[in-house]
């Protein structure tokens, strides 16, 4: 059946998306940006909840494996070969070495008896549904920072004595021990900044209070400055070239050297969040439009079939332009990575356009996979094998913008409402792309991208 040219006139809604399913990290930026403010310089208190290990607890709490040393994104073959990589792990298996983005076959040799298990983010997702539920019985303003971190902003108690303040700490973990038999760190301070690496402080199952000036300049200044949200590797290096590495030194500094090294408006942006000055929204926001989209995923082995790739890139140009149309935007310019296989993890980068500013899957794979077809065939004839691939946006328009020399055909636009309606209701692969059947096959660290 030809379903684009058998469509009815009128198509019922989308229905709504599910933007977060598939995304592997939703965690997101947003203390600097200037639009994210409260006006002013009101004094305010926050509360950041850290839920330690996330993936590892649940996994721990659903299998009854406490005690036992977890990493979650590892799987182990028919044969008993150890793949994967760790996305975290039980501090049980912390404690003998094993670290976030460490390979799968590292964590074997440092602990034999480790229990792996896949990524299954619509089980942490309906856990971190329920804290979230939880949160809300404690204060009006919520922020579900990521699946496992949690911002309140609760000025209206900034006037309450330390031990007030403990017990408020104390009954957020309880109630969601209560409500998850899941533990956490949380930590109170002035600034969303200070609050999320007050946190940090006591892990796990800790709870730190740091609200007056004596205590940050003890327990927060001394805390080295990459630990602060905005200031990378990169930024870090360049401070510490200048003699500033810690919180306490950036403090001293002042904003005019960040405003030399990173700019006249970021610059003292990064400087305010770094200290403590930031008076940050706590917002539900569940209207966030990213300012890109992309899809990224590393195959269970390699391959050499470029045919294999394209089938890859076609169940990443679904990802993308579903999110694209539930954001209600619109791209004409994509980039493209393809990893090799190799202790090296090189490969190629490349970049295409769209006929137009569009949303719709057959725009953005043809092009895709004219840019990108000729060069695996070149790949492979040099003898190398393909590991992941990422597929994304550089940028973003409003679906409203019209567009001079190209309009998106109507049927295609009808099409993809109506696969949107059928995905939206009875799962995201009710429909797919005929291509996508055609990728690599084999388990991965993610649960649902298993065979």
């Amino acid at each position: 059946m030809d379903l684009q040219n058998n469509l009815p006139p009128s198509l019922p809604d989308p229905g709504k998306y599910q933007l977060s399913k598939n995304v592997h990290n939703i965690t997101r930026y947003q203390t600097v940006a200037a639009d994210m403010q409260h006006p002013g310089n009101k004094p305010r208190l926050y509360v950041h909840i850290d839920m330690n290990a996330f993936y590892a607890q649940v996994e721990q709490l659903c299998y009854n494996l406490y005690g036992m040393p977890v990493a979650v994104g590892g799987w182990r073959k028919e044969d008993g070969t150890v793949k994967g990589i760790v996305a975290t792990s039980s501090y049980e298996a912390r404690a003998l070495g094993v670290k976030t983005a460490m390979s799968a076959l590292e964590a074997y040799k440092l602990c034999p008896y480790i229990i792996f298990k896949q990524v299954d983010y619509e089980k942490y997702r309906a856990y971190s549904k329920r804290i979230k539920k939880v949160l809300d019985t404690f204060s009006p303003d919520v922020e579900a920072y990521s699946m496992d971190e949690f911002f309140m902003d609760i000025t209206w108690k900034k006037d309450d004595p330390r031990d007030e303040l403990l017990e408020f700490g104390w009954n957020i973990k309880e109630a969601i021990l209560n409500e998850t038999q899941l533990k956490c760190s949380v930590g109170i301070s002035t600034s969303k900044t200070y609050s999320k690496l007050a946190s940090d402080i006591d892990k796990p199952d800790g709870l730190t209070v740091i609200t007056q000036q004596d205590e940050i300049e003890n327990r927060i200044w001394p805390i080295s400055l990459d630990e602060v949200w905005g200031i990378g590797r990169r930024r870090y290096e360049k401070l510490k070239s200048r003699g500033v590495s810690t919180i306490g030194d950036a403090v001293d500094k002042g904003y005019p050297l960040f405003q030399k090294l990173f700019g006249q408006y970021f610059g003292k942006m990064l400087w305010r969040t770094a200290a403590g000055k930031d008076r940050a929204i706590v917002s539900d926001d569940s209207e966030y439009v990213p300012e890109r989209v992309s899809y990224g995923h590393t195959f269970s082995t390699w391959t050499d079939d470029p045919w294999k790739v394209a089938g890859e890139f076609a169940k990443a140009t679904k990802q993308v332009c579903y999110r694209l149309r539930g954001y209600g935007k619109k791209s004409d310019k994509f980039f493209g990575n393809v990893r090799f296989q190799g202790p090296q993890k090189d490969g190629f980068s490349f970049t295409f356009r769209a006929p137009g500013l569009t949303n719709l899957d057959d725009y953005v794979l043809r092009n895709c996979l004219q840019k990108v077809m000729p060069i695996l065939f070149y790949c492979k004839k040099r003898g190398k094998k393909f590991r992941a691939i990422i597929l994304g946006t550089t940028e973003l328009n409003m679906t409203t913008q019209m567009e001079l020399f190209f309009q998106e055909n109507p049927r295609l636009q009808r099409l993809h409402q109506a696969m949107d309606y059928l995905n939206n209701r009875f799962g995201l692969d009710t429909v797919d792309h005929g291509m996508s059947q055609y990728d690599v096959k084999g388990h991965t660290h993610f649960k649902e991208r298993s065979i």
